[in-house]
């Protein structure tokens, strides 16, 4: 797949759950996690038995202001807003820092502010925030990876990208 990304919380406060997204996010090939006012733990969150941040790149920021981001990273805030893109109608960026926010609350006005997109999972209620993650970046990958288009039946066989015509490679 082609560009990068990576993924993170603002004011998080109960370590297995940044421990169960960040996990998911080593799993899908992230690039970096982050977390910014967050107060997290690897020790404190055994549900990350992959302990990502010692296998990629973590960086903890105080505040949404303090937020850095590689040149042509673009921010992707998941909120339950009424303006937000619906996550079936968003095209990720090839580079992307995407954001969620607390267990019991909102990304702040100032992290979304700073984004250059908000999305939502349409959802009827919020669900867990490493759920909406991993959701997030599945579709990320199903919609930038290199998987062909679905077949247009159950019955039908998936096309393979790499032999569209389904012919046998001569031997």
């Amino acid at each position: 797949m082609r560009g990068y990304f990576g993924i993170g919380v603002e004011r998080m406060s109960k370590p297995m759950n940044a421990g169960n997204l960040f996990r998911t996010a080593h799993a899908f090939g992230a690039g970096f996690v982050f977390t910014i006012g967050a107060t997290y733990s690897v020790n404190a969150a055994r549900s990350d038995t992959s302990k990502s941040p010692h296998n990629l790149p973590w960086y903890d920021y105080a505040s949404a202001a303090e937020l850095s981001l590689p040149q042509g990273c673009q921010l992707v805030g998941i909120e339950l807003l009424d303006d937000a893109i619906d996550l079936p109608r968003f095209r990720h960026p090839l580079r992307a820092a995407y954001v969620l926010g607390p267990e019991m609350g909102s990304l702040s006005p100032e992290l979304v502010a700073r984004c250059d997109h908000v999305i939502k999972i349409p959802t009827s209620f919020c669900v867990n925030v490493a759920v909406a993650g991993a959701i997030v970046m599945y579709d990320r990958l199903i919609t930038l990876g290199k998987f062909g288009e679905r077949p247009i039946s159950p019955l039908a066989k998936p096309v393979d990208p790499g032999n569209p015509g389904g012919r046998h490679p001569k031997r």
